[in-house]
């Protein structure tokens, strides 16, 4: 007997991208959107495409809510994606096909073709991209990261399946460098909350790193004009969340206070 499956998403302000991704993932039992605060047509663009839908405004960060999403699904299985994702077809194929005959205790790791101006990236550290997102509902849920969130899934079997999760990472640069500066905020807000200090050598210690891994190690230099811009977006992030960090060290920073 096939495991019923829910596709759990967490959302705001995405109508721009939510018709192919629900329509990537038509087929599911059950699809679930927690939405925290839309103020276009989100919510009721999903509710037309006959996703269930759900609001939550109180953001504690990503882990968290992807919490509160999957508290949603009713499913066997919980499919983790975000409205910048779609299945493909050999994708969906595997998805059933585990399904069909699910390994108890297992979670199962989906390779993602990562987008970035104009190109779907083969190297720097963008592809495979392997992310654990199918898992049993009722073994598995999200750890409480503010950003950078991950299935907690302890020790388990992770088993790698066919088929890629195409994400549109990058399709307009202004936003995508917004979203990268929320990120590195996020990130140096939690550290700082576990008492991590960075110092100024640290910071371009790790700044230098992050360009040298992308273009070189990761072969970042292969992906042509786009590696090269990625190498440096990258070591821009980490130069963003390590000063962060080091300014909320020192309370520099009204990140601190917000």
């Amino acid at each position: 007997m096939s495991r019923r499956l829910s596709v759990v998403m967490i959302a705001k302000n995405a109508a721009d991208l939510l018709t192919e991704c629900v329509s990537s993932v038509h087929w599911a039992d059950e699809i679930i959107l927690l939405d925290s605060g839309s103020t276009d047509n989100t919510v009721a663009l999903a509710q037309s495409l006959g996703v269930k839908v759900y609001s939550h405004t109180d953001w504690q960060g990503y882990g968290p809510q992807r919490q509160r999403a999957q508290s949603y699904a009713t499913g066997d299985y919980v499919l983790m994606i975000d409205t910048d994702e779609r299945v493909t077809p050999e994708l969906a194929q595997s998805l059933r096909q585990v399904l069909a005959s699910p390994q108890p205790g297992a979670v199962y790791s989906i390779a993602r073709q990562n987008y970035f101006l104009g190109r779907f990236m083969r190297h720097s550290g963008w592809y495979p991209d392997r992310v654990i997102r199918l898992y049993e509902r009722e073994r598995f849920q999200y750890n409480d990261n503010l950003v950078h969130e991950s299935l907690d899934c302890q020790d388990a079997p992770v088993i790698e399946l066919k088929g890629d999760l195409r994400h549109l990472t990058c399709r307009d640069f202004a936003s995508f460098q917004q979203k990268q500066l929320a990120y590195a905020t996020a990130w140096a807000q939690e550290r700082h909350q576990k008492g991590k200090r960075v110092t100024l050598a640290g910071i371009f210690g790790h700044t230098l790193g992050a360009f040298v891994k992308t273009l070189v190690i990761r072969g970042g230099v292969l992906d042509g004009a786009q590696g090269w811009l990625l190498a440096m977006v990258n070591a821009q992030y980490t130069f963003n969340k390590y000063t962060e960090l080091w300014a909320l060290n020192r309370g520099y920073s009204a990140s601190e206070k917000a």
